[in-house]
């Protein structure tokens, strides 16, 4: 019973919030998808006008339903760029939890969401087993960027140049329990996220090592769990309150003033999707608590630590340009406090792309299901990378750096994929 009046009030919410649409066809004009399709079904208006009749539809045809609204990066440039500031983002995640209580999760949705991804004991023995898988069934694309490729062809992999897991994740890397100098008197939280701590470590001991210099005291608890974007953009929102309540229950063991994250989505996440999914929860006290504590590094770095910034120095042969993540400039308004992390390294002279904040087609599961589309939309990512004549191309999201190391070893280039905070980090042994 308590189902159906929570899909009665989330269908009462998006038939208020679609009235406010007045399909002027703003958001044709940024979205990425639609400039590569052309196709009116792939743009927010087209997306708006089909939910409109969403009840009837949903009976209808709810699985063709579903798959038009997939085709979406969540990217926000339609909800950045509306006049009407329409909410398209909470719209959409909206409509699929709508669908998908009425269809249900597909087997394979069920295996990976509730059967590996909502418990990180689970998670991490499967991935530990698939650094193993990965020896036999890839094979190396490109040493130089550290980039493989699948060894036999199939769907998911062919043609994808793609970062292997570690093989030492984050969390087998480092105590658990670091309280580190509080010098500064601040003490921060660290919320690793799943990409992190799998795929790049050696960002995560960035952050350590910086917060570290700089006195700040550092609680990482164990056993912390994905943030909930997969599962709350697939529509399974058990999965997704599952996920939030753990979090919550391992960082309430310790108090903190910040909680400091290196991805842009799992900051975009806990930040903004939390509340707003869990507006009539229980949780909703604590998960506002949390929401208001939580900063992306660059962000905290700039603005709460203090760093000595500097400027670009004109006269230094290595060059690096930087990548907006989509959550972080256009969801959370961060773009100027990574590049200040750049500067402060003298060693580099930071070189703007064209459309730095456009997206770069990667989206999360988007590139799993639509890899065609998502390859070409990396494609003018890479053209305006390549065209500033750079060595090294940063980003604040690791799912960003996964599609971009793509795009470049696929091209057979050399420029070397960081994020920010490993650049800040280079600096610590003279400053």
């Amino acid at each position: 019973m308590n189902d159906i009046k929570e899909l009665t009030l989330l269908m009462k919410e998006l038939e208020n919030q679609l009235k406010i649409c007045m399909r002027c066809g703003m958001c044709q004009a940024v979205c990425p998808v639609f400039a590569e399709t052309g196709r009116e079904a792939d743009v927010a208006r087209g997306k708006l006008a089909l939910l409109d009749g969403l009840a009837h539809e949903m009976f209808k045809d709810p699985k063709g339903v579903y798959k038009r609204l997939t085709r979406c990066l969540f990217c926000g440039s339609c909800a950045e760029n509306c006049p009407s500031r329409v909410s398209i983002l909470e719209i959409f995640i909206k409509s699929r939890m709508i669908l998908t209580s009425f269809m249900g999760l597909s087997s394979a949705q069920k295996l990976i969401l509730r059967g590996v991804l909502a418990s990180p004991e689970t998670f991490n023995r499967f991935l530990a087993w698939s650094i193993w898988a990965q020896r036999l069934f890839t094979k190396p694309a490109d040493k130089f960027l550290g980039t493989s490729c699948a060894r036999f062809a199939s769907p998911l992999l062919r043609n994808r140049h793609f970062m292997p897991l570690a093989e030492k994740p984050f969390h087998r890397l480092l105590p658990v329990q670091r309280t580190g100098s509080d010098r500064s008197g601040i003490k921060a939280g660290f919320f690793v996220g799943c990409l992190t701590d799998k795929i790049f470590p050696g960002v995560a001991k960035a952050v350590c090592d910086v917060l570290d210099h700089h006195g700040v005291g550092l609680f990482i608890p164990e056993g912390q769990g994905c943030c909930g974007a997969p599962a709350l953009t697939s529509g399974d929102r058990d999965t997704f309150e599952r996920l939030v309540n753990l979090n919550l229950e391992i960082f309430d063991k310790q108090e903190f003033d910040y909680l400091v994250t290196s991805c842009a989505t799992c900051a975009y996440t806990i930040k903004r999707l939390w509340p707003m999914m869990l507006e009539r929860s229980d949780l909703k006290d604590r998960v506002e608590k949390m929401a208001d504590k939580t900063m992306d590094i660059n962000q905290f770095l700039v603005s709460k630590v203090g760093i000595k910034t500097g400027d670009s120095n004109s006269n230094q042969s290595v060059v690096v340009t930087y990548h907006d993540p989509c959550h972080l400039s256009k969801s959370l308004g961060v773009s100027i406090e990574p590049r200040a992390l750049i500067k402060a390294n003298p060693r580099y002279r930071l070189q703007e792309m064209p459309e730095a904040d456009r997206c770069c087609g990667s989206g999360g599961s988007f590139n799993l299901q639509h890899y065609a589309i998502s390859s070409q939309i990396g494609k003018r990512k890479l053209a305006n990378i390549l065209s500033t004549g750079c060595s090294m191309v940063a980003t604040g999201c690791p799912a960003c750096m996964i599609q971009i190391s793509d795009m470049l070893s696929r091209s057979q280039s050399k420029i070397i994929v960081k994020h920010p905070v490993e650049i800040y980090a280079e600096t610590l042994n003279y400053i």
